[in-house]
């Protein structure tokens, strides 16, 4: 009794009122969020901050009550004086604080916790204080020009039925704050043209919002360009909603150059270009016919082997000589032969014996364990990290700790042992010992899909369980497969995914036309996922063949596809483009001297050479980004001064010493020069400027130095 009356007066003597009932699961946790003591940078650290840790954006909440009240013998708090608690203290910086001033001593956050405090500290009722559901208002902010304001308003149902306007108690971000700010009050400002998301979050819910700041400048009117398919429909209706007019389509010698390094990562010959743009047949029908000639080709095959062999990490560094090769056979046999998405999935998942009989097991050699094989086959095939899961929740997906190991459950028995032959290893499931456990108290983890299907498959508690994993991940049900499949295609051809980056697929990354990324994965699922079929799709639509000069309405448009956008070659590309246009081969170790750089079976081949400074990936992840697109220093220090280029050029062999010594002209040469190089004919400035060079001295070395001079040209560096 005399304890209230000493907090009673207490809380009259700090002007506060203990009135309504305060817990620390519904009021006191997004208090802890919201002033930023759970973040990355503070107390939400993987260690912690000074000897104090808070679970990463209040993810557990049971764990920070228990931190708070037990961490030191509950030192935080002083409950015969809640005003002199340290928990109150230190964020009013009556003590000294690291973070800084969190909150205000005469603001409700503050009342809030001395209120909580008073009351004994209770922890609260899941039952009751859990949020269940969350409401977003508005579900989409369209401003008519920059300046514009809107305001977020948040409100949220808990366990119990209360209703409860969290607005200042939820955290609000934008993805592009140049393009769309918002301030602590959320209340939302268009910066400049184009579009943001917004990500709120609040007590483990999360919710997205679309911002499109339009351009206001006069006199736009929607000027419709043909439409080839349903991809040029999906973008169109986006582009005329954001007052973008679209560029029309490259030309055909543009054309070609592009869609042959896009689908075959080599250069068309000279002839090919000169032959396709004489055909007098109607444009589309002749650019539909060498998309389909492409497609067949053998070069295809080492195109897209080389980017399988990325993803699937095919190294001698994991699976020695003879099992990358092997390896890389299976995959070459699987891109020629069309084999459908679904079941080349399936088999790498399902696969087991000799990684040399059965070289699709040489999946499971890379990785070895159970948990980086999920987190592999999860952002590879479904375009979800799970990877921050594993110490904690998913701070800004729905994926738990528990959904992690229930996930890498599916794996654990797999087991790897030495075979008979040397640098062999045999793929078989264990038979005991192979239990999953949890971190947090040891328990066994059954297997359990992340997410239901809607007809619920039944999953073995034995060893073949990743069977039951493979049946459900490539699922046409299955919501994620055939959608990372679809703009991870996409991204190839475009040089970004409609979302973005494509192994990254969350809420708080939403597609950048979510319709076209539908009608793509609906495209891949009627077709039995068939990739050659996405494809031609994708290389017919107006949008792909679209120009790369923009207009006064589209100049600045990056991510709705209205324009080509220039994208570096890759390393293997730029390589096998500076053999082609000088008409040399490389060389490369170990490997027979007609080998282009897209036949090599992995990155060991011509290590810290021309491919490596390039962005080749050295293939220990299977992430995209490993592969670089960049200009740096190097780069162009090798491209102006390398033996790469220089020995090219001047090889006795080559292009220029057939031209010169077979007694063309000038202004055959520079022609031959130009669609060797930049696969179209050069411009009457550039002719009569390349025959007024060669004409001024020795015809064999000024060859080589105009050829020298278009391989280090950005028509030639670029897919454009």
């Amino acid at each position: 009794m005399l304890l209230k009356l000493v907090l009673a007066a207490s809380l009259v003597a700090a002007g506060l009122e203990a009135e309504e009932h305060v817990t620390f699961l519904r009021d006191v946790a997004p208090i802890l969020n919201k002033t930023g003591c759970t973040s990355g940078p503070c107390h939400g650290a993987a260690k912690g901050k000074n000897g104090f840790k808070l679970s990463l954006r209040g993810y557990d909440p049971q764990y920070d009550y228990e931190a708070l009240l037990y961490d030191l013998s509950g030192r935080r708090f002083n409950r015969a004086d809640p005003g002199k608690s340290l928990i109150l203290a230190k964020p009013a910086q009556e003590i000294a604080h690291g973070g800084g001033l969190r909150i205000e001593k005469d603001s409700d956050y503050y009342k809030t916790i001395y209120n909580w405090i008073a009351q004994g500290v209770p922890f609260g009722d899941p039952a009751k204080d859990s949020v269940v559901e969350m409401k977003v208002e508005p579900k989409e902010i369209f401003m008519t020009k920059p300046g514009e304001t809107a305001t977020v308003k948040v409100v949220v149902r808990y366990q119990d039925g209360d209703i409860k306007d969290v607005t200042r108690e939820t955290s609000v971000e934008s993805n592009i704050p140049d393009v769309a700010s918002v301030d602590i009050k959320a209340a939302v400002k268009g910066e400049r043209v184009g579009e943001a998301t917004l990500l709120v979050r609040y007590s483990g819910k999360f919710s997205t919002i679309p911002v499109t700041v339009l351009n206001p400048k006069p006199g736009f009117a929607w000027k419709p360009l043909p439409q080839y398919n349903y991809i040029d429909q999906r973008i169109d209706t986006k582009l005329e909603r954001l007052k973008i007019q679209p560029s029309p389509v490259a030309d055909d010698a543009a054309f070609l150059r592009r869609v042959s390094l896009d689908l075959t990562g080599l250069l068309p010959p000279p002839e090919a270009v000169r032959a396709f743009v004489a055909d007098p047949a109607p444009s589309r029908v002749k650019r539909s016919k060498m998309i389909d000639r492409l497609i067949a080709s053998q070069a295809y095959v080492d195109h897209w082997t080389v980017k399988w062999g990325d993803l699937l990490q095919s190294s001698r560094k994991y699976l020695g000589e003879k099992g990358a090769y092997e390896f890389q056979q299976w995959i070459r046999d699987s891109v020629a032969s069309n084999k459908p998405y679904d079941k080349l999935v399936h088999e790498l998942l399902t696969s087991r014996g000799s990684s040399y009989d059965a070289p699709a097991a040489n999946f499971f050699r890379v990785t070895r364990e159970a948990k980086p094989t999920m987190e592999k086959t999860t952002q590879v095939f479904l375009g979800v990290r799970m990877v921050c899961a594993q110490c904690h929740d998913h701070p800004f997906e729905r994926w738990t700790q528990t959904q992690y190991y229930q996930m890498a459950a599916f794996f654990s028995a797999v087991g790897l042992r030495a075979g008979y032959e040397v640098g062999e290893e045999i793929v078989f499931d264990q038979r005991s010992g192979y239990e999953m456990k949890h971190p947090k108290d040891g328990h066994v983890v059954k297997p359990e899909f992340m997410l239901a299907l809607n007809e619920p498959l039944p999953v073995p508690d034995d060893q073949r369980r990743r069977d039951a994993l493979a049946q459900w991940l490539t699922s046409k049900d299955n919501p994620f497969f055939a959608e990372a499949i679809a703009n991870r295609i996409w991204s190839y051809f475009f040089g970004r995914g409609i979302i973005d980056p494509v192994d990254d697929i969350r809420a708080s990354n939403p597609a950048t036309n979510p319709a076209l990324l539908d009608a793509l994965t609906k495209d891949v699922l009627d077709h039995k996922f068939d990739l050659q079929q996405l494809m031609r799709t994708i290389t017919n639509s107006r949008a792909y063949q679209a120009s790369f000069i923009t207009n006064e309405w589209n100049q600045n448009d990056r991510d709705n596809f209205s324009h080509a956008m220039p994208r570096r070659l890759s390393a293997e590309e730029l390589m096998d483009a500076v053999s082609s246009a000088a008409g040399a081969r490389p060389h490369f170790p170990e490997v027979p001297a007609d080998t282009m750089a897209e036949q090599l079976v992995d990155p060991h081949i011509g290590q810290e050479g021309f491919l490596d400074v390039f962005g080749r990936p050295p293939r220990e992840s299977s992430c995209e980004c490993e592969r670089r697109s960049d200009f740096s220093l190097p780069q162009a220090l090798n491209l102006v001064n390398g033996k790469t280029i220089s020995d090219a050029v001047a090889d006795p062999k080559g292009r220029v010493a057939k031209l010169v010594l077979s007694g063309k002209g000038d202004a055959a040469i520079v022609d031959e020069l130009y669609l060797a190089s930049l696969s179209r004919l050069p411009s009457v400035a550039e002719s009569d400027l390349g025959v007024k060079y060669l004409a001024g001295g020795s015809k064999a070395a000024r060859s080589q130095d105009l050829l020298w001079a278009l391989l280090n040209s950005k028509g030639f560096l670029y897919i454009y």
